[in-house]
């Protein structure tokens, strides 16, 4: 499909993968209409194309009458929204379990071409973490309304403006140590953002991609404990790896559910319990012709202000 005559559908624009997929989209020339909760404070996005090539709509994901706004005269749609904690109306059933069927119904609707949704790796029906049951359950919803549709789970993402890498050397800043969660030896697969948004790319232009699952992993697995390890040695300060027991930490984070913006909550220390790896028996990026790009190649470069006198400091 030639990009430069579509007219594609970019829910969730604005968050960390959404933005690196419209740079992407933009520059293949495709028209792309972004549905944001404000947007005025979504503006940044409109010097990614030409002149009224990206316009932006205020609404919500969960209002239909809005999804259809920006669905209807699409070619394609891709949903990017997923949340990793509860907060106000952003719940994991509306978010997570329920908006890809919708989405799948107005595409239905409006003849939609295709759909590209963004899941995650673990999803599973019989996790005990309702985040990747819910993320499981919007696959299922997708699937039953539109066959078509192409899902990736990403493992753990990275880039310039991560929550993971960034997150945590910024408490290393100030704490004495990382947390080490139940040993740290649950895996992790970091995936660069910049290579997702290349695989919604792969996908768009290959109609062999349809109806198909793909679990995408960079070049490197690595456990809790290394990534924590990775960190600290590239901001440069001398810190601990702290070894905390699941048992304590679930009740640590119990006492901070009070809080507004917990730093870690319950659900998320079930996944801490499983491994977050693509899976041999399905396609990953090779398949979309994408080249997995190493985090020795990105991570350093934005994790350098974190360094002792900051990324400027004379070395």
């Amino acid at each position: 499909m030639a990009l430069s005559s579509s007219t594609i559908a970019v829910i969730g624009g604005t968050g960390f993968i959404g933005r690196q997929i419209v740079e992407v989209l933009a520059r293949q020339g495709a028209r792309i209409k972004i549905l944001a909760r404000n947007a005025d404070r979504a503006k940044f996005l409109k010097p990614m194309g030409d002149v009224g090539q990206i316009s932006i709509t205020s609404g919500s994901a969960l209002d239909d009458d809005a999804l259809t706004r920006i669905i209807e005269g699409c070619d394609t749609v891709i949903n990017t929204i997923g949340i990793l904690a509860e907060s106000g109306s952003q719940r994991f059933n509306a978010l997570q379990a329920e908006l890809p069927a919708r989405i799948a119904k107005i595409a239905n609707a409006n003849g939609v071409k295709s759909i590209v949704h963004l899941s995650a790796i673990g999803a599973d029906l019989n996790s005990s973490s309702i985040y990747a049951r819910t993320k499981a359950q919007g696959e299922q919803g997708l699937m039953a309304e539109f066959p078509k549709a192409v899902i990736l789970r990403p493992s753990l993402v990275f880039g310039t403006g991560d929550g993971f890498f960034n997150r945590f050397a910024s408490m290393a800043v100030m704490a004495p140590g990382l947390p080490v969660i139940g040993g740290g030896k649950n895996k992790v697969q970091p995936v660069y953002v910049g290579d997702i948004a290349q695989a919604v790319l792969a996908v768009l232009t290959h109609k062999k991609s349809e109806g198909k699952i793909y679990e995408l992993g960079g070049p490197q697995v690595m456990t809790f404990r290394e990534a924590m390890a990775y960190i600290i040695k590239q901001i440069k300060r001398k810190r601990l790896l702290l070894p905390v027991p699941h048992g304590v930490m679930t009740l640590a984070a119990t006492a901070m559910s009070i809080l507004p913006a917990a730093p870690v909550t319950r659900d998320q220390l079930k996944l801490l319990k499983v491994d977050n790896v693509a899976s041999a028996d399905l396609p990953g990026l090779e398949e979309l012709g994408v080249q997995p790009t190493p985090i020795d190649l990105i991570v350093p470069s934005y994790l350098e202000r974190y360094q002792p006198g900051g990324r400027f400091a004379i070395k």
